[in-house]
């Protein structure tokens, strides 16, 4: 386990480790349908190629800066990448152990065999060749380089390749085509379902050197590369310009690792490594296959459906799926969904029919990350093309977002939109929607505030609420917040909503202070909170202190978390578990127990800096009475969660919540709690 470099903060990129650890832990629950356990293996391999494009560069940046200044972002960044290393090989090496000795045999017991070249039937065999010669040949790239020099040999970020030694004085490097599905299906021999890589595939027909004189063993390697984009000056110029310019530097960046096949000869190693221009430090030991990634696309030959999990179809809303006019009903009182319990298409008519509403003259909305192809965003084109006036503003340094970003952008300026791109040096991360309509010849607004992004896509695999109203504070609030995105208002002044960088932070803080304050007075003190990640460290300082003064504090945390719980003097009030299951835990609630009139938040933010001082953010209170019980509801039912939940500890060791009490697994229990809900409309409907 990872080093605490203190006794009050777990660090952050260990802990996010740890996170990827309880992915791996999925991988390995047999209580989990074996086509769901290769997606977490999936999930895992996905989430480690970004960590080390994203986070591994980061330290490696801080290197660069001279020591006084580097002290104040991270703690000696070599211990760092030297205890994330070890971490990462740990975790490797028991992705492995999963994948050999658990899954494949798993599959085997299903007539599902995963096999390697070296296990071709002679008909395999015939097939492999007629496909390779038929369909891979000619999309092959295969380059021969010299074995000495260094930074002669350029490959892709994130692609994947063999390398072969031909001979003491050249190598070969075969780039695995990307536009072929990574598996291949041999056709059903006596009850039993054949599959194999690609790779194999590559490495069965590729074994006889170029001259054909000998065999040649080919092996995998992957190289990922810096992801940051490196903008000189985000303050001088076109910001978006600068952006779209840069995003093919990210394809060319430094080396953060190169994944290579453990079972290469170390004196091959030391060739590739040279001729890739890369450190010894770079160089992370691996399977034989790369990119699992590509697991979330593994073939199911048989028609076994106990080998998925069953299907959770997304629940209609009680009262706006059949609501003849959105409107109408947030008109009536606040709306909550849930999604994707309940159906995100909700949000998508309130956009549709606020494009084609006479009465509604203007939509504001932040874009953040957006579905590839969208009905909201088609919804948004076609307001802009009915007259309507419509403010769309798109964050474009949502990393690995900002091509499709910039492309529904173009689309909505060429409708006719007022778009508006990135701030320098500052993220808007709301989710928000501000849509104003002519009810009895006033103007009247209509506000949508979320924790997940306005993404159809998304909307099915993470768990968020969305808030619609038409509470005049709040959506005044909201009014302001997109003039100060339109440059027309510097500082909003919000009557109700939290907005970072202007008022989150400060209120947070003053409600734990009055926890605090009402715990040292013997009155009944609590906080609960849920989040993705909990960093920041002004408010872990907060949360020790309010644990000191005996305020319970019962957190829900799915990923990073610096705070350490249970010290005795320090945290002995905090209890923390993380939930981690088929959908990935992504909405924020914030409660205080505010001496019996319990106050509750939902919103875009975390308990992070880069959340409460760096980004814009909004949080708004939950006002209506249904609501604030029914996300307490679901809530309650995360907290009693004993199947799928983890002890967040000292030392984060991932321990599953273990108790006598009735099992509970709060996501299958959530879908239930929102079934529930719909048959008890229908019992009504038909009484």
């Amino acid at each position: 386990m990872g080093k605490l470099y203190n006794t009050k903060y777990y660090h952050r990129d260990l802990s996010w480790l740890r996170f990827n650890h309880r992915v791996l832990q999925e991988a390995a629950d047999t209580r989990n349908p074996l086509y769901e356990r290769i997606k977490f293996l999936a999930i895992f391999s996905s989430n480690l190629d970004e960590f080390f494009r994203v986070r591994v560069s980061d330290i490696r940046q801080i290197k660069k800066i001279e020591k006084p200044l580097r002290k104040k972002l991270i703690t000696k960044p070599n211990k760092v990448l030297k205890e994330i290393k070890k971490q990462v090989a740990m975790q490797q090496e028991e992705f492995g152990k999963i994948f050999k000795e658990d899954i494949v045999p798993a599959l085997k017991r299903e007539n599902i065999h995963l096999i390697s070249h070296k296990e071709f039937s002679a008909t395999q065999k015939e097939i492999a060749k007629t496909y390779f010669e038929e369909t891979l040949q000619e999309k092959l790239r295969i380059s021969c380089n010299p074995c000495t020099g260094k930074d002669d040999v350029f490959i892709e970020n994130e692609a994947l390749y063999l390398a072969a030694q031909l001979s003491e004085t050249e190598f070969q490097l075969v780039k695995i085509p990307d536009d072929e599905p990574r598996f291949f299906t041999f056709p059903k021999q006596n009850g039993n379902h054949y599959i194999t890589f690609i790779d194999d595939i590559l490495k069965y027909n590729l074994k006889q050197s170029p001259q054909g004189e000998k065999q040649i063993q080919h092996y995998a390697i992957k190289k990922s590369r810096d992801a940051e984009l490196y903008i000189d000056d985000e303050f001088s110029g076109n910001l978006k310009e600068k952006i779209e310019k840069s995003l093919p530097k990210r394809d060319k960046g430094q080396a953060t690792r190169l994944l290579i096949d453990q079972t290469m000869p170390k004196p091959f190693q030391e060739v590739v490594k040279n001729a890739l221009d890369v450190y010894a430090t770079d160089i992370v030991q691996g399977g034989t296959y790369h990119n699992f990634r590509d697991f979330f696309g593994f073939p199911n030959p048989s028609s076994k459906n106990y080998l998925s999990n069953n299907d959770l179809p997304p629940l209609p809303h009680p009262v706006l799926t059949d609501a003849n006019s959105i409107f109408d009903a947030i008109d009536e009182k606040d709306q909550i969904l849930h999604y994707p319990y309940q159906a995100f298409e909700p949000i998508i008519r309130l956009l549709e029919e606020a494009a084609e509403d006479p009465k509604v003259s203007s939509i504001k909305i932040t874009i953040y990350r957006s579905a590839d192809e969208s009905r909201l965003n088609d919804a948004i084109v076609r307001a802009a093309e009915n007259g309507k006036e419509v403010t769309v503003f798109i964050e474009v340094k949502a990393r690995f977002d900002e091509r499709n970003n910039f492309k529904w952008g173009h689309i909505f300026e060429e409708k006719g939109a007022n778009v508006i791109y990135s701030f320098p040096a500052i993220k808007i991360h709301s989710k928000i929607a501000c849509i104003e309509r002519e009810v009895d010849g006033e103007t009247k607004r209509y506000g949508y505030i979320a924790t997940g992004n306005f993404n159809e896509d998304t909307a099915t695999l993470y768990t968020d609420f969305g808030l619609m109203t038409s509470h005049d504070e709040i959506t005044e609030d909201l009014h302001k917040l997109f003039l100060v995105l339109e440059g027309k208002m510097i500082i909003p002044k919000p009557q109700q909503l939290l907005i970072s960088p202007f008022t989150l932070r400060d209120e947070f803080e003053t409600m734990i202070e009055k926890e605090i304050a009402n715990a040292k007075k013997g009155k009944e003190a609590y906080i609960i909170a849920k989040m993705n990640s909990l960093e920041d460290k002004k408010t872990i300082k907060l949360l020790y202190k309010a644990s000191k003064a005996g305020v319970c504090i019962r957190l829900l945390v799915r990923g990073i978390c610096c705070l350490i719980p249970g010290i005795k003097g320090q945290s002995e009030e905090i209890y923390i578990t993380s939930i981690l299951d088929r959908f990935l835990e992504h909405g924020r609630v914030y409660i205080f127990g505010n001496d019996g009139e319990e106050k509750m938040f939902i919103g875009s933010a975390d308990w992070m800096k880069r959340n409460l001082t760096h980004r814009i953010e909004v949080v708004t209170p939950i006002l209506d009475k249904d609501i604030h019980k029914t996300i307490r509801d679901v809530i309650d039912i995360q907290i009693k969660d004993n199947v799928k939940a983890r002890v967040i500890d000292e030392m984060q060791l991932n321990r599953y919540v273990e108790n006598d009490k009735k099992k509970v697994q709060s996501q299958l229990a959530t879908y239930d709690y929102f079934k529930k809900a719909v048959k008890k409309k229908a019992s009504k409907t038909t009484q």
